[in-house]
């Protein structure tokens, strides 16, 4: 599950644009209507060709409420900037562009609105010459420049296929088994009550979950989940997620708050952090300034504190630190933006290296600075966490060796993360980060599933079948399909892989087709009827699931017993063997009372399974020989 932004100057036509897309105009609000402008955030979605769902988060483009935009840009994966055609590239677009450029957006596409109204080709040159230009040193740099009228429809088809193709270079969100809901809308529905919605990272939801509203720590119950108002029983990393919470009043949660299970994380009133000035900011930062943070859907006043530096000029990057009024929820690796209270100003951004700072820096201490410039590099775990998701499930030293971390380091780094339970290791020497196991866990584990729908009469899938259907490499499919029997989550019997529960069960119709050849088997079980005549009679599943059952024993490729009378067959030819010292084929036919087609059949299975080996025209036993 994607999300996608926009971004741009106030009536450049983004709310339009998503109409055009979605069919779901984003304005909600009767001052919105009113206005015909943004001014809260809207959403909407689209089905791509390929079939994937994409949400869209529609921000307002007017200067004076860009701090709503703020709240809705920050987790997307990526943004399309709108441009009208008419205008070109404005104020605000020069802010939303930054504001992107900040937060490292991932992937980007320029969409030129409102073509219909500047229809000269030598314009839209022009225009687009203009926006190569603006866009030149920033993460839309390489993003193409689309032409488009959502009001006669012209170029929405390529759009979403740019979009598609976009999308599919990038990687899903990862699976760090602790979710996190930075709530950018909170109301409540009459007969469900409180409601959330934002992006949701980190993490998965379900249905039942026991969940903590932060940083208040106030608990509830998740009562139902949406994605794109489809009603889901499991939310995933990366969607757009409405929570319906049990337990929780709408007065108690503001927007900015995070969603979270119980205990997974802190907040904090401290941060450090890298910073990146703006090119053009009317002043220079100083120590102690007042300003804004925002980071996830949150803001809060915070006093900044400058370390190792004395001012941060326009266009330059230093460490600071931030005392923040409210306490926030945010991690290392975080993109924030700060901005200037009064007057309204977009000052920088960065990431946040350290999200718990045990206190106060002294703000010239080198330490400090060396400290913050290793975070800046990634810690060992984020480092081979990043290897593990690359590789997928590899050997560990593989992932060592791509993680390019000295092995004790490595292996420290490694316990980390395999007790957080962002990295599974698969037997002795397999490792997989958390995220891609539970894909490919839950893909073994609906093959299983669909089998058993599909042959309810079998006792699993082969497995062979199964790891050619996953594409795994013996080795790693061995190691996946241990961890799952050893989890309990599978059977591997006797070459057939089955879910815990499965059992072969006969209906109405079935069982009286299997007691009919039952029947059979018991009026003349020395002369049974051959395999083609049960498949006939009973059905080729039937007859495969008695076999499986242990109820029938193949002999041969035409003749079966029931293995009750096969088991005292064998007794018989042995205790005659025994008596005798041997026994040849016309001496078994006499005494089963059969025919020689039975009894040939019966000493040559006894021969092949080592019970019994040919001496001339008799049968010895092989413990004899």
């Amino acid at each position: 599950m994607r999300v996608i932004g926009t971004a741009g100057h106030v009536d450049h036509g983004k709310s339009t644009l998503i109409e055009a897309l979605t069919g779901t105009h984003p304005d909600r609000l009767k001052e919105e209507k009113a206005r015909e402008m943004t001014i809260e955030l809207g959403f909407g979605w689209l089905t791509l060709p390929g079939g994937e769902e994409v949400g869209i988060v529609d921000v307002p483009g007017h200067r004076d409420f860009i701090e709503n935009m703020l709240s809705g840009i920050n987790g997307i994966d990526a943004a399309m900037l709108v441009i009208a055609a008419d205008e070109g590239v404005m104020p605000q677009t020069k802010e939303h562009l930054a504001i992107l450029d900040l937060l490292k957006i991932p992937a980007g596409l320029i969409v030129l609105t409102k073509t219909d109204l500047a229809s000269d080709s030598a314009w839209l040159d022009l225009v687009s010459t203009d926006i190569r230009n603006a866009v030149s040193d920033t993460v839309m740099k390489d993003a193409p420049i689309l032409r488009v009228s959502a009001k006669n429809r012209n170029g929405l088809d390529e759009l979403i296929s740019s979009l598609q193709s976009l999308l599919q270079t990038k990687p899903a969100r990862p699976d760090l088994n602790r979710p996190r809901l930075p709530i950018d809308r909170v109301f409540s529905m009459s007969g469900f009550g409180t409601v959330v919605t934002g992006t949701l990272r980190d993490g998965g939801f379900s249905t039942g979950d026991e969940v903590e509203i932060l940083p208040g720590e106030i608990k509830g119950r998740i009562r139902g989940l949406q994605t794109h108002k489809k009603k889901e029983e499991t939310a995933l990393p990366g969607s757009r997620t409405a929570v319906n919470i049990s337990g929780v009043n709408v007065e108690q949660i503001q927007r900015g708050d995070v969603l979270a299970h119980p205990g997974q994380y802190l907040a904090t009133k401290r941060i450090d952090a890298g910073f990146q000035a703006l090119k053009d900011i009317q002043k220079p930062l100083m120590h102690g300034d007042e300003v804004k943070f925002f980071t996830g859907a949150s803001e809060t006043v915070a006093t900044l504190r400058l370390l190792g530096a004395e001012e941060i000029s326009a266009g330059a990057g230093g460490w600071i630190q931030l005392e923040l009024r409210e306490p926030v929820i945010a991690l290392r690796g975080d993109r924030y933006i700060l901005r200037r209270p009064s007057p309204g100003e977009t000052l920088g951004g960065g990431a946040v290296m350290d999200h718990q700072p045990k206190g106060r820096h002294k703000r010239f201490d080198a330490n400090v600075i060396k400290s913050l410039e290793a975070l800046a590099q990634g810690s060992p775990a984020d480092v081979l966490l990043e290897a593990a998701l690359a590789l997928k499930i590899a050997p560990v030293k593989e992932i060592i060796a791509r993680s390019r971390l000295e092995i004790e380091s490595a292996q420290a780094a490694l316990n980390e993360l395999t007790e957080s339970g962002a990295v599974i290791v698969l037997g002795d020497s397999l490792a997989a980060a958390s995220s891609y196991w539970k894909t490919l866990q839950a893909s073994i584990l609906h093959l299983v599933e669909t089998h058993h729908s599909q042959f309810p009469l079998r006792r699993g899938i082969p497995r062979e079948e199964l790891k050619s259907r996953v594409k795994l490499a013996p080795k790693v499919f061995n190691a996946a399909l241990a961890f799952l029997v050893e989890n309990q989550l599978l059977l591997d019997t006797r070459g057939a892989v089955s879910s815990l529960g499965h059992e072969i069960k006969f209906n109405g119709a079935d069982q009286t087709r299997v007691e009919a050849l039952r029947r059979r088997f018991k009026e003349n079980p020395h002369a049974t009827p051959s395999l083609k005549e049960c498949q006939a009679e009973a059905g080729g599943e039937i007859v495969n699931a008695l076999i499986e059952m242990g109820e029938l024993k193949p002999v041969s490729e035409d003749v079966l017993f029931t293995t009750k009378d096969y088991e005292a067959i064998v007794e018989r030819i042995r205790a005659a063997i025994h008596r005798n010292g041997s026994i040849t084929l016309a001496e078994t036919r006499d005494m089963l009372g059969t025919t020689r087609k039975y009894a040939q059949a019966l000493l040559e299975h006894l021969d092949s399974i080592g019970t019994t080996m040919r001496d001339g025209d008799a049968r010895k036993l092989r413990t004899q020989a």
